[in-house]
């Protein structure tokens, strides 16, 4: 009972956080929400411009970190982009938006050719957003460009920023059984026994508000790579390798959405 007591308190606080006056507005320029935190990515602009390409910018950001709520229409579950990607994606090895508009175009392994930034997007909308492709010229897709090129600065074309990607793990076999034990001790309290969260703040594990089974945190080695870092998030990196394997193992062995084969070829 104690896991499920603790649960409700955190819904409680993610209830007063949806409440808030501020929430899922659009930050201003030159707010704190705004600012790039100093660090590894200290090159990165330390605010957000004025004017319309700062709005789109702001817009792309919305977004990210609010996706069912500003890009309705392409999103078929309850997970924000930031999800993934933490701190409206520039924190180190969760898969950083930093510098990541200079890579592109790239080869990706999952489709066999070399794509544009759009088209990585909107794999991500397919697959982790359980939802349908923005168009290249839609206001969405032109605005989340303009983010990660906001957080794509000329020094990061001249040299890889500090996390890009995903930790690097030993190649090891996750257990299930062992998974459910640690789930209930480290990740229930926040996610929840059912794996359901608390959408927009904390994100649904598993279920019809999670990812699909397409994405790329359906593979335990991925998962386990942003778990063992990020992972619990008040106390990150206290996991083991192993301990991430098996919570990753138990997460994926849970039901999920399966993915739309009209997408298949994103």
């Amino acid at each position: 009972m104690k896991p499920r007591r603790y649960t409700l308190g955190v819904a409680a606080l993610a209830l007063a956080l949806l409440a808030s006056p501020g929430f899922g507005q659009m930050t201003s320029p030159g707010s704190a929400q705004s600012k790039v935190p100093e660090g590894p990515e200290a090159s990165l602009p330390a605010h957000i411009p004025a004017g319309p390409a700062g709005e789109t910018i702001r817009l792309g950001q919305s977004i990210f970190d609010y996706t069912p709520r500003y890009a309705a229409k392409y999103v078929g579950n309850q997970m924000n982009c930031a999800d993934c990607h933490l701190q409206s994606g520039r924190a180190p090895y969760s898969g950083p938006m930093v510098g990541l508009a200079h890579i592109f175009p790239t080869y990706v392994e999952r489709v066999r050719s070399v794509i544009p930034l759009s088209r990585r997007i909107q794999q991500c909308f397919v697959r982790s957003e359980n939802g349908r492709p923005p168009a290249p010229d839609s206001r969405e897709m032109k605005a989340l460009l303009a983010y990660i090129g906001w957080l794509s600065p000329a020094a990061s074309a001249r040299q890889a920023p500090h996390g890009r990607g995903l930790v690097k793990l030993p190649q090891l076999h996750g257990d299930p059984g062992r998974g459910a034990a640690i789930y209930v001790k480290q990740c229930a309290a926040c996610h929840g026994a059912d794996g359901a969260g608390v959408p927009p703040i904390l994100p649904p594990l598993w279920g019809p508000g999670s990812f699909n089974q397409g994405a790329g945190m359906n593979l335990v080695e991925k998962m386990a790579s942003f778990v063992q870092y990020n992972m619990p998030q008040n106390a990150p990196r206290t996991l083991t390798p192993q301990d991430a394997y098996d919570v990753a193992a138990y997460i994926n062995s849970k039901p999920r959405p399966k993915m739309n084969p009209a997408y298949a070829k994103y």
